[in-house]
């Protein structure tokens, strides 16, 4: 995130040293109190967002709106397959012969020059 060296780091401690001398303990204490009540405002924040969307969005993570982590999870991420393709697909590799849709037993299935059938009222 800080794109800061060993040496400038160094540089900066010398540098608050100098500037805040004898009153650095106390500013310090402020910034980290001042950090823990960002964090508080946020969290709450997060949490009157998701009682206000109400229980179909319990799951919702708002950093899920930057677009970078959205294409992230949803292109780039392999951990869900929520219909079957991946054992769907290796179930096709396993068979010698060509399988149908997953559901569908063998005598639901066409023959390999049978016609479907075919529905006057429906067309």
């Amino acid at each position: 995130m800080f794109d800061i060296g060993l040496f400038e780091a160094l540089v900066l401690a010398i540098l608050a040293l100098v500037i805040f001398g004898e009153k650095l303990p106390t500013v310090a204490q402020q910034a980290g109190r001042t950090l823990r009540q960002l964090r508080q405002m946020a969290q709450s924040a997060q949490t009157d967002l998701r009682e206000g969307l109400g229980p179909e969005f319990k799951d919702f993570d708002p950093r899920d709106l930057n677009p970078k982590s959205f294409v992230r999870k949803h292109l780039f991420e392999d951990d869900e397959d929520p219909l079957g393709v991946r054992k769907f697909h290796a179930e096709l590799d396993d068979l010698d012969e060509p399988a149908g849709p997953p559901g569908l037993s063998r005598s639901q299935m066409l023959a390999q020059d049978e016609r479907p059938p075919f529905d006057d009222e429906a067309t």
